[in-house]
């Protein structure tokens, strides 16, 4: 088993990059998800209330971020020039973020038909993990849902797009890391596991929502699919709140580390 696929989507939401090569932080992947866009009363905004943040392309450029609109585009440096803060609401949590400017806000505001604030997340902020999941009290998270990193196999995607009418990409599950060559869902017996010189503990199964029937490409729903077929098959007997499971969160033991396109995947633990 080995890694195909590593990717980040530096504002939350919005289009994703492929790399060849990536360093693993505390909080994720290096610019993963330490941008995104709140509303007038600084709570976070995702494809759930605005399905076309799928179809805005985002570059990485030296110093600077990229973000197109079709052919419409807007350029600003990765760390806002004036540090005016403030604090925003993403899920249960609140936390301090630097703003962005007018010229770029309203531009992001005419984009999606709303008034929003581009933010990002300073070093400073520490935004905890669930702490039933945390593996140290001290674990943080970017403006991801909830966790550093998701994983998924690619084989499990095989095993779905098997019992779909038509066939899905791996886009619409927005995951950090792809593997190969396990079977489907095995990704769901690991505890621990290691992937270059990083090991990382796998603390949760994603719960998946509406944006994984959001075409990644054109920002149009598919209805109800893939969320109506995993519903078949991917709650648990036991699950109380009927969460459909597909991939798995998970949490570095350690950062600084480079990880690679490549990189075989090490089994240290299984769960019981």
């Amino acid at each position: 088993m080995e890694i195909i696929e590593i990717n980040i989507y530096p504002i939350k939401s919005f289009s994703g990059i492929s790399l060849r090569t990536s360093i693993v932080e505390t909080r994720g992947l290096q610019l993963d998800r330490r941008w995104m866009l709140v509303s007038e009363k600084n709570e976070f905004l995702t494809q759930r209330e605005h399905p076309k943040m799928a179809t805005l392309d985002v570059k990485i450029i030296e110093n600077n971020l990229r973000v197109f609109d079709n052919e419409n585009s807007i350029e600003f440096a990765i760390l806002p020039s004036i540090r005016d803060t403030v604090r925003v609401r993403i899920w249960s949590s609140k936390v301090r973020a630097d703003v962005y400017g007018d010229k770029i806000n309203k531009w992001f505001s005419d984009v999606l038909q709303t008034n929003c604030k581009l933010v990002s997340m300073p070093e400073e902020t520490k935004r905890k993990v669930n702490y039933f999941y945390a593996v140290h009290k001290e674990d943080i998270v970017s403006f991801a849902d909830g966790y550093p990193f998701l994983l998924i196999g690619e084989s499990s995607l095989a095993d779905l797009n098997n019992r779909l009418g038509k066939k899905i990409p791996m886009n619409r599950f927005r995951p950090n890391f792809v593997v190969s060559d396990s079977e489907p869902f095995e990704e769901d017996t690991w505890k621990k596991i290691k992937i270059g010189k990083t090991v990382f503990h796998v603390v949760k199964s994603c719960a998946r929502c509406v944006i994984t029937t959001i075409d990644q490409e054109t920002g149009i729903s598919d209805g109800m699919e893939p969320l109506k077929t995993l519903a078949t098959y991917r709650i648990p007997k036991r699950s109380i709140k009927k969460k459909i499971l597909f991939g798995q969160n998970l949490i570095a033991e350690n950062a600084g580390e480079e990880i690679k396109v490549g990189n075989k995947i090490e089994i240290l633990e299984l769960k019981n």
